[in-house]
């Protein structure tokens, strides 16, 4: 049946909760492109017989075959436009440095558009605030306070704050730290803060 695997693509993508980021489906895109291929050289086929011999009554199937070539490209799109959108907001959530196991469900070409995407974000918001830049990532939820209690997850190393302090995050290990300075490794899963 035509059209099938393409739908098969938006399937896949709307079983997966927000904030997830599917494994690419090379082998579904590559069945999407080779069904347009071959829908595209019987409808040339039909056209041009069409046109030499007279055939009317090849002229429903040619228009049949040219919706699913339109759907099936609709489809396509919209897969890939839909994890774009995800590699975007992965961005924000997990910072410049994707987990391993999000980064194993990505093309070769979306890690490129990730890299593109996070060093234009960088570049915007090292214009700013004058000559200091702008972290626009942090604070994605207004702070109730400044400090919040921190418990270490795994080893991280040395963690210097703003008055030139240097904290050991050891695994197990629990500080008070500036939120801003933080939200980035709780993000990461270095961190998790402590709710008392």
């Amino acid at each position: 049946m035509f059209c099938e695997k393409s739908t098969e693509l938006i399937r896949d993508l709307q079983r997966v909760h927000d904030g997830q980021l599917p494994a690419f489906s090379e082998d579904g895109l590559r069945q999407v492109l080779q069904e347009m291929e071959c829908l595209y050289e019987q409808n040339q086929s039909d056209v041009n017989e069409a046109k030499s011999e007279g055939r009317a009554e090849l002229i429903p199937s040619i228009k049949l075959r040219h919706c699913c070539l339109l759907r099936n490209q609709r489809c396509v799109t919209a897969y890939l436009y839909d994890r774009l959108l995800r590699i975007r907001a992965l961005r924000w959530e997990y910072g410049s440095v994707l987990p391993a196991n999000i980064r194993f469900h990505m093309c070769a070409e979306e890690l490129q558009w990730f890299s593109h995407y996070k060093k234009s974000l960088a570049s915007f918001m090292r214009a700013l605030g004058g000559g200091e830049g702008l972290d626009i990532t942090q604070d994605m939820k207004p702070p109730k306070s400044l400090y919040i209690e921190v418990r270490c997850l795994k080893d991280h190393g040395e963690f210097e704050i703003d008055d030139g302090t240097v904290i050991l995050l050891k695994k197990n290990s629990q500080h008070f730290l500036p939120r801003w300075k933080c939200e980035q490794l709780i993000r990461q899963g270095v961190l998790e803060h402590v709710v008392s």
